[in-house]
């Protein structure tokens, strides 16, 4: 099972983000995410052993609970692994008062969760983004970094996680297929 821990925004911000980039995703032919696979990745776990699952649900439930909801606002871009030679275009995430400690440490639990349940974790350093688009060839994006820096959508509360299972190939046009295994609530604090 290809597993990852992650963030989902309401529909609400969905909206209004894809409103956003819809009249302007003909002007490049990136590979743009589609709407109802938008979300911030807290931890991806790869390939995960069926059996491991029930313990990781359990350990990511005590990790949310930990953490208390916050406000989050999609906001601003950027590009991986910069403007210049992008091979990813994203959305950031803005967080209010607690949420700037709250989310790093959702990321920390759920890949400490993970790990605790025997599931090998990226390494990679946690930025909280929202993946829109991917480009085959590095590319300069600058002109959509400054388009993005424009965007601001509606508040939303980040009240739980959810643990996610990618199917590769089942999408439309041969894309990954998501599928929430778990969703996790967050704690009153």
């Amino acid at each position: 099972m290809r597993l990852f821990v992650a963030l989902i925004p309401p529909e609400e911000a969905v909206e209004d983000l894809d409103s956003f980039l819809e009249v302007r995703r003909s002007a490049a032919a990136y590979r743009w995410v589609r709407r109802e696979q938008l979300h911030l990745t807290l931890a991806f776990l790869g390939d995960v052993a069926k059996w491991r699952v029930d313990e990781l649900i359990s350990r990511l439930e005590r990790a949310a609970a930990r953490r208390t909801a916050f406000e989050a606002t999609i906001t601003g871009g950027g590009a991986f692994p910069n403007a210049g030679r992008a091979k990813v275009i994203w959305a950031g995430v803005s967080v209010s008062a607690g949420g700037e400690v709250g989310l790093p440490r959702l990321a920390v639990g759920a890949r400490a969760a993970a790990v605790k349940s025997g599931i090998k974790v990226d390494g990679a350093r946690f930025r909280p983004h929202v993946t829109l688009a991917r480009l085959g060839l590095p590319e300069d994006v600058s002109n959509w970094v400054r388009l993005l820096d424009a965007y601001r959508g509606p508040a939303w509360t980040a009240s739980a996680i959810s643990l996610v299972e990618s199917h590769l190939g089942e999408g439309p046009r041969g894309r990954p297929r998501y599928e929430v295994l778990a969703e996790l609530p967050l704690g009153e604090g």
